[in-house]
């Protein structure tokens, strides 16, 4: 060190100190990295989790493991990662049900989704369809619903559980016309899809990511889309508010949640990672075949959007009189 002055010898030092954080951001992630989708398999938070596991194995160089937590309209699942340690090693596909609709559906929840969990980045946002089975005698919602105005009570609805929003759609349109459907809440889309096709229930407002291959399939018929305007994928099937409930719209959304503690950096990696993965043009092109448009964005961007969904959503519960059976 013959000829380093003090300032040289001051860099050198201040360098040297930075080097292990800089190196375990870098290093990261430096073994599997568990994604907990928090309802069963076979449902959208599973089909996106895997989705973007693949491909960030790819780029990323370690597994992305998928693990299935149901129970509790989601809460279960949801609750373990706020309780994960935030090491960038537990991540949550989340979605709206746990995220926002169950703050105000349920009286307490075991976590607070705005500070026990860290936005990450949102994944897909995607309309529901109205869907009965196929023995079912209606092929349009106005006959659908003069079914309903005729037998009060004498036909149910599936839902992924209480707080889905396929709960809180089916409970908004019930608000809306003034009909009733009887709720029969499952630990997922899966085994709600299942039900119906066996006509063990006979209606279901359900994310297109699950149903469109039903449908395509002929198995379930769809009579209306909840969003705003039709999809791309469905250009024959009506709104809601086109076909007879004026006003009506409900979208689901997912997205990539971390415990609250997980440092900032890795955070905004998971973030840009995410982005980029979503960016290819297969996966462009597979998110589209979902029903679902580009909407992946910043970290701060996803947290605005959760705090606004859960006041939006909250108005919904509140009005509809929606309960936890």
């Amino acid at each position: 060190m013959r000829g380093m002055t003090r300032r040289d010898f001051m860099i050198l030092a201040g360098g040297l100190a930075g080097a292990p954080a800089a190196f375990a951001q870098s290093a990261y992630p430096a073994k599997p990295v568990r994604i907990v989708t928090p309802y069963p398999p076979g449902g959208p938070t599973e089909i996106l989790a895997r989705l973007l596991g693949a491909k960030l194995q790819e780029r990323m160089g370690q597994p992305f493991v998928i693990e299935s937590r149901p129970g509790a309209g989601g809460n279960v699942g949801t609750d373990y990662i706020a309780k994960s340690p935030g090491d960038g090693y537990n991540l949550l596909m989340g979605a709206s049900g746990p995220l926002a609709i169950n703050v105000t559906l349920y009286k307490s929840l075991p976590y607070d989704p705005t500070k026990d969990l860290a936005a990450v980045v949102l994944v897909a946002s995607v309309p529901l369809v109205l869907v009965v089975n196929a023995a079912f005698p209606a092929a349009n919602l106005h006959e659908l619903m003069a079914a309903l105005k005729a037998k009060p009570d004498a036909y149910s609805y599936a839902s992924a559980g209480n707080g889905s929003p396929q709960h809180l759609s089916a409970e908004l349109f019930k608000f809306m016309t003034g009909l009733n459907m009887v709720h029969v809440p499952y630990k997922g889309s899966g085994p709600a899809i299942n039900d119906l096709i066996g006509a063990q229930v006979q209606i279901d407002f359900e994310s297109m990511i699950s149903i469109l291959p039903q449908i395509k399939g002929g198995r379930v018929r769809a009579l209306a889309v909840t969003s705003k305007t039709r999809s791309p994928l469905l250009p024959d099937v009506p709104t809601l508010n086109e076909a007879g409930v004026p006003g009506y719209e409900s979208i689901a959304w997912y997205g990539v949640m971390a415990p609250g503690s997980t440092p900032r950096e890795i955070v905004l990696k998971l973030n840009h990672e995410i982005g980029a993965v979503l960016d290819l043009p297969d996966i462009s092109t597979r998110m589209a075949e979902l029903g679902s448009p580009p909407v992946h964005g910043s970290a701060e961007d996803f947290s605005a959007f959760i705090r606004a969904e859960i006041v939006k959503w909250g108005k919904v519960v509140k009005a509809s009189g929606a309960t936890v059976d």
